[in-house]
């Protein structure tokens, strides 16, 4: 697995495809590993003509972890961020940005198209928002504005995203917990194959099995705070995709992210949850292509 040093961590990725084609950069959401894009979309993207770059982000995979720092008290970030305060942190969301940009850096990439899915896509924004000149376009897929007014997740989905194993937590452990989770947040209209999961379940446990890492990340999320006015000055055409039916990040996340971003396109996908099935593969990847065009 390649590793850059870069923005002062060391940075997992992968990348597929011709160097010489438009690069494509995916981010992946919370405590989640570069692994869980799906290598059939990373196959589409490249047979659609791109170069095509998912990596770790930082406390979680094989990039630099955060352990030491312990897990912050959530309650607390929260309270703090809506009454214009922040906590201390070992990062927030934008260092995450900053990671990404980073990564190019070292790649030799000026520009990117740049997609996330869940914190990926609020990672994604942050770019956009941040590092204007460096984005071709932003896609930000089962995300939201951080607007605290919209609908919350289903309690059974919340929950289910909280209840995390144990740090020692066998691989027989850890199985039960994924699938549970991946029930309770995935697409009503397309049910994951059990078998097919439990075999990437115990895929990344193998790879790496960091299960503090993603209470540190959550805080991050919740200390970024509103992002719509700081998204009304993103100049990158932009496509907002979200699934009707997701029980985590609601669809209105997604109608709030396109309404704030000036001239950004909505594709809301009937059947579609916080996950990415592969019957949906060469939809998402047509979007983003259509687009990116």
């Amino acid at each position: 697995m390649p590793h850059v040093h870069a923005n002062g961590i060391d940075i997992a990725y992968e990348a597929h495809g011709d160097p010489a084609n438009p690069p494509l950069l995916l981010i992946m959401g919370l405590g989640a590993q570069l692994t869980l894009w799906p290598i059939e979309l990373v196959e589409d993207l490249v047979r659609r003509g791109y170069y095509v770059i998912r990596h770790d982000n930082r406390d979680i995979g094989l990039s630099t972890k955060f352990t030491e720092h312990g897990v912050p008290n959530f309650r607390r970030v929260a309270l703090m961020r809506a009454f214009g305060l922040r906590a201390k942190l070992p990062y927030r969301l934008t260092e995450m940005a900053a990671d990404a940009v980073a990564l190019l850096d070292a790649l030799g990439i000026a520009k990117a198209h740049v997609v996330g899915a869940s914190m990926g896509g609020m990672i994604a924004q942050l770019v956009a928002i941040g590092y204007p000149d460096r984005v071709l376009l932003l896609t930000s897929i089962m995300s939201t504005t951080g607007n605290r007014r919209l609908p919350q997740a289903k309690p059974e989905a919340l929950a289910a995203l909280m209840d995390r194993p144990p740090p020692n937590a066998t691989l027989e452990q850890v199985i039960p917990f994924g699938v549970r989770i991946s029930k309770a947040i995935g697409s009503p209209g397309y049910p994951a194959d059990e078998t097919r999961l439990k075999e990437r379940i115990a895929r990344d446990y193998q790879r790496s099995f960091h299960p503090t890492g993603p209470g540190r990340q959550l805080a991050a999320i919740l200390d970024d705070g509103d992002r719509r006015k700081r998204l009304r000055g993103v100049t990158a055409p932009s496509l907002v995709i979200h699934g009707a039916d997701d029980p985590l990040v609601p669809v209105e996340g997604g109608r709030d992210t396109a309404a704030a971003i000036p001239g950004a396109r909505l594709k809301v996908i009937p059947g579609m949850g916080h996950d990415l099935p592969l019957e949906l593969v060469d939809e998402v990847a047509g979007a983003i292509a259509e687009i990116a065009r």
